[in-house]
């Protein structure tokens, strides 16, 4: 069974648990009976819940033979905590996935796209303009990478390059100590926000001299 499928099991059990719930508050008449219900689907349910969800999960099957003797209260502890456990992974998985699909080609691609766009401080909206980091930002947002707003903390993401000659494109320059960031387009060449009264375009590379403070990589090189 796939994790699509073990989360969407826990959405079906925890829905009928749910259900239960409401009709046994409705009158003391059905308590006893929507009790019994409650407690015949729990020991089904918690069974093939857990039976589902060590064969979607990889683990062992002894979870199902422990599942067997739960209640409801111990079913919706069970469908908590798997819960939180698949909700977990999934995120995880999905951060992994979008580092590994960018590359640093795409980054220039996705940069090139606001090429004309004016220097706004503080900017960060395309329609009206935007600063250095709040371009560095917005790229690699397109491309389903999160980085923070400010060039301070953009500087301490990815890995360090050692050198301009070991840039690649889709490596990040920062100079003057952290006051600025570029996208690397490679030979040489980069891609910012520059100043005011300027627009977002392609240019040398500047920070080559020595004014470089650091090179970071977002995500897997591109081309040279």
């Amino acid at each position: 069974m796939s994790m699509t499928d073990a989360i969407g099991r826990i959405n079906s059990i925890e829905a009928q648990l749910q259900q239960l719930a409401q009709g046994a508050r409705g009158s003391s008449s059905t308590a006893t009976a929507a009790a019994s219900a409650a407690s015949a689907t729990s020991a089904t349910d918690a069974a093939s819940f857990a039976s589902a969800l060590s064969s979607a999960m990889g683990t062992s099957s002894s979870s199902s033979s422990m599942a067997s003797g739960v209640g409801s209260a111990g079913l919706a502890s069970l469908l908590s905590s798997a819960t939180a456990s698949t909700t977990a992974a999934a995120g995880t998985a999905a951060v992994g996935t979008a580092g590994g699909a960018v590359s640093g080609d795409a980054v220039v691609a996705a940069a090139k796209k606001y090429i004309g766009v004016p220097y706004v401080w503080g900017g960060t909206n395309p329609a009206v303009g935007m600063d250095c980091s709040g371009f560095v930002q917005r790229v690699f947002k397109d491309l389903g990478v999160e980085l923070p707003r400010v060039v301070s903390d953009q500087m301490r993401k990815g890995t360090p390059v050692a050198s301009l000659a070991e840039a690649r494109p889709g490596d990040l320059l920062v100079s003057y100590g952290g006051e600025h960031i570029s996208i690397y387009l490679g030979n040489g060449k980069a891609i910012d926000a520059p100043v005011p009264g300027q627009t977002i375009q392609i240019r040398d590379a500047w920070e080559k001299y020595s004014n470089l403070t650091s090179i970071r990589r977002i995500v897997p090189a591109g081309g040279s």
